[in-house]
């Protein structure tokens, strides 16, 4: 097989074997019975073996090269391990900007049938932040720039204090992805599945795809979107999981 151009791929496959075991207090991912580390050395040991095998499992489907871009869980663990716990502060206010201007919260003023599609898909999630979380959030027609009541910026920001690095580290990732914290929050609580997130989250878009047509460009980006949407509803999914969580899964041999 010849070397891929990526130099992201340029690592050849170099294990057989792809476990999960105890290690410590969390579950580590094993290589050929060794553990691969970040990319600043630290061990990838996970606080769930749920969350272990879901990045195991990454590892398992590569081929003959290492493919880091089809790694998405592995990728945001190096975050949560390497970048979270350092910067918890600033990884919190990313999270809080996106709520200060989040999708959900701009309506559009036309045409009505556009207006309604929002009103069926947001409005339940902004009642959900509401009446969960005790996020209140003004909502506005059009697309200019409305704050948001500080007291709600202030509980989420509360609520992302009491998060673990890995639980934070899901919450700037979807947030970023869906550019929108009430969509993070709800698919980290099980509110939304990564569909129902995805469709919320390019329900304009959509809408324009009906009219006019869909753009190969533009559907190639929502195939890329939709694959780490799924990836974070699983990781989430795999962060509440008992931490003991039996997965019968056998490993590589």
């Amino acid at each position: 097989m010849a070397e891929p151009s990526d130099p992201l791929q340029k690592r050849r496959r170099f294990y057989k074997a792809v476990d999960v075991e105890p290690e410590g207090e969390g579950f580590a991912v094993q290589l050929d019975g060794r553990m691969p580390r970040t990319p600043q050395g630290r061990p990838l040991i996970l606080p769930t073996r749920a969350l272990a095998h879901l990045i195991a499992d990454e590892w398992r489907g590569q081929g003959d090269w290492i493919a880091h871009a089809s790694m998405p869980a592995t990728r945001l663990a190096h975050t949560a391990i390497d970048a979270v716990g350092a910067a918890r502060g600033p990884t919190a206010e990313g999270v809080v900007r996106y709520a200060g201007a989040d999708l959900l919260c701009y309506f559009a003023e036309g045409p009505a049938r556009l207006v309604r599609r929002q009103e069926q898909s947001w409005g339940p999630l902004l009642d959900w932040a509401r009446d969960a979380h005790g996020l209140v959030f003004t909502r506005a027609a059009g697309i200019v720039h409305h704050p948001q009541p500080p007291e709600t910026l202030a509980r989420l920001s509360a609520l992302l204090a009491a998060m673990d690095d890995f639980a934070l580290a899901g919450m700037a990732f979807s947030a970023a992805l869906f550019g929108s914290a009430i969509l993070a929050l709800a698919l980290r609580d099980g509110r939304i599945n990564a569909d129902e997130a995805m469709a919320a989250a390019r329900l304009d878009e959509i809408f324009q795809e009906e009219q006019w047509g869909v753009d190969a460009e533009a559907a190639a980006r929502a195939d890329a979107m939709a694959v780490e949407a799924v990836m974070a509803e699983r990781w989430y999914g795999a962060l509440g999981a008992p931490r003991d969580q039996l997965v019968t899964r056998p490993p590589d041999r």
